[in-house]
């Protein structure tokens, strides 16, 4: 008899599995468009990459279409927790992919530094294992920052489209914090309509980076590179000495304001553009507490730099803070200086705002600014509680009360977070690893910031690192880009069950 019971829900199981794979058969069709751009690049510049990139989008297309042939019969209804199986198999499974070009140009390359630079790529990390980047072909260059660019709009398009049925901080949590007006007047009554809407946003102002940094002094390629990298707040550089290799002062500037918009809600930029009004700033929640940590870590940073005598006037000081700390704080992960030369309280205080500074809705990392807020409010009324036990206080954030459920899941999201982090430096430091690039690597792989301290420094990268190493801070990546949740749900028994 438990047999016949259990039979039906394993025939169910797997007619959803292999309807998702159908869904990604169809997300590798997609997915092998995006050869197109590197191939176009390399037929410009002629850098005898184009056979290597089409060879691996047709067999892209050729993975693609035997999966969706194979199982194109299995149209089976996806429920909603369908959906976080979709989304770890189409992160871990474009990042196998991605690796192709990589494996096929760069000799050497071991499958796991191509997995780590494919999923960094795509997870907006922007930690790197290659070295003379200043060599690379500009398809391959441009291939990587694509990468970067794709999965910056993919997060927004996941925080939108797939993460309604978390109930832990991620759909229901996203239109919480949304401002006031976009609450009133819904961005757009369809989920697609919205991705559409936001995809169109995050291009327009890509386009506008890349025209500010071309006239600001770099060349096309540059330019596109690093616009792709800034907006989705990505880091990947063309050069080993990522933006420090320009040393202007404009182009820091520029990547400064772009980065800054990068960390911002995506809704927020369509409503203001739509209502050609910048007033709708003051009314997202996350907005002004986001510019003022952000803009007053600058200043802070430099003056405590000058007081150091890490530099010896003001002015060159908060030129090196004001980017390096937007930078890392915004989890973009570029560099003009090595900052790890700097006294270590610098360093760690770019790497605590990396976790709690970027807006939701926007292309960085971490915990991001709402939950951070929740989590000061809730703090607020349970030492109000404290002196006053028969007090009713619902907690809110500007005008807005949050639910109980949101803040339970907000608590329950923090604390996993940083049990994550407890585990995944552990692994390290038992690997061999000392323990301040251990505690950095993970902390700036699982926020997506990119570089770290020490070994992982800003001054070189991940490539010491080794096998069991690179795959941690790769899970890491992982975990943070899909907000831990969504991967470790479906672990779990009750996931399984009918």
């Amino acid at each position: 008899m438990p047999l016949t019971m259990s039979w039906p829900a394993s025939r169910s199981t797997v007619k959803r599995l292999l309807s998702l794979a159908r869904v990604f058969g169809l997300m590798l069709i997609v997915f092998s468009l995006t050869y197109l751009l590197p191939i176009m690049a390399s037929l410009l510049t002629g850098d005898g990459t184009a056979l290597l990139f089409i060879e691996d989008a047709l067999f892209t297309i050729g993975a693609g279409a035997l999966l969706w042939i194979a199982t194109r019969q299995y149209r089976y209804d996806l429920k909603s927790k369908d959906g976080f199986i979709l989304v770890v198999l189409a992160w871990t499974g474009m990042a196998a992919f991605a690796t192709f070009p990589l494996i096929s140009y760069i000799e050497g390359l071991s499958f796991t530094d191509a997995y780590f630079e494919a999923m960094s790529g795509l997870t907006t990390t922007g930690a790197t294992v290659l070295a003379g980047l200043d060599q690379l072909p500009p398809a391959i260059n441009l291939w990587r920052h694509e990468l970067n660019w794709l999965g910056g709009m993919g997060i927004i398009v996941l925080a939108v489209a797939i993460l309604p049925v978390l109930g832990i901080g991620g759909r229901q949590l996203f239109m919480a914090e949304t401002p006031g007006p976009m609450k009133e007047n819904k961005l757009t009554p369809r989920i697609t309509e919205t991705a559409k809407k936001l995809w169109l946003v995050y291009a327009s102002i890509t386009a506008a980076c890349i025209l500010c940094l071309k006239m600001a002094g770099m060349s096309w390629l540059d330019a596109v590179c690093h616009a792709f990298a800034a907006m989705s707040l990505g880091g990947f550089s063309t050069h080993d000495a990522s933006v420090g290799y320009f040393d202007s002062p404009l182009i820091e500037g520029v990547l400064m304001v772009f980065m800054l918009v990068a960390g911002m809600n995506f809704a927020t930029h369509f409503l203001a553009i739509h209502a050609r009004s910048l007033k709708v700033y003051r009314h997202d929640i996350e907005a002004i507490p986001y510019l003022v940590l952000a803009l007053g870590s600058c200043v802070a940073i430099a003056l405590f730099l000058v007081a150091h005598q890490s530099y010896s006037d003001f002015w060159t000081a908060l030129r090196h803070a004001s980017f390096n700390v937007v930078s890392i704080a915004t989890d973009c992960g570029f560099a003009s200086v090595d900052y790890n030369q700097w006294p270590l309280f610098a360093p760690l205080w770019m790497l605590f705002l990396s976790s709690v500074l970027a807006c939701t809705g926007s292309t960085g990392g971490g915990i991001k600014m709402m939950r951070t807020l929740i989590l000061i409010k809730q703090s607020q009324l349970q030492m109000l509680l404290l002196t006053h036990p028969t007090a009713v206080n619902p907690l809110k954030i500007g005008h807005m009360v949050i639910p109980s459920n949101i803040i339970l899941s907000v608590l329950g999201f923090i604390f996993v977070y940083f049990m994550s982090i407890v585990i995944l430096t552990l692994l390290l430091v038992v690997s061999g690893l000392d323990m301040v690039s251990s505690f950095s690597a993970i902390i700036a792989s699982i926020n997506n910031a990119g570089p770290g301290l020490n070994v992982v420094g800003p001054a070189s990268n991940y490539a010491a690192l080794s096998d069991f190493q690179t795959w941690t801070c790769t899970i890491a990546m992982f975990l943070g880009r899909i907000e831990v949740f969504t991967a470790l749900i479906i672990f779990t028994p009750a996931f399984w069950r009918k």
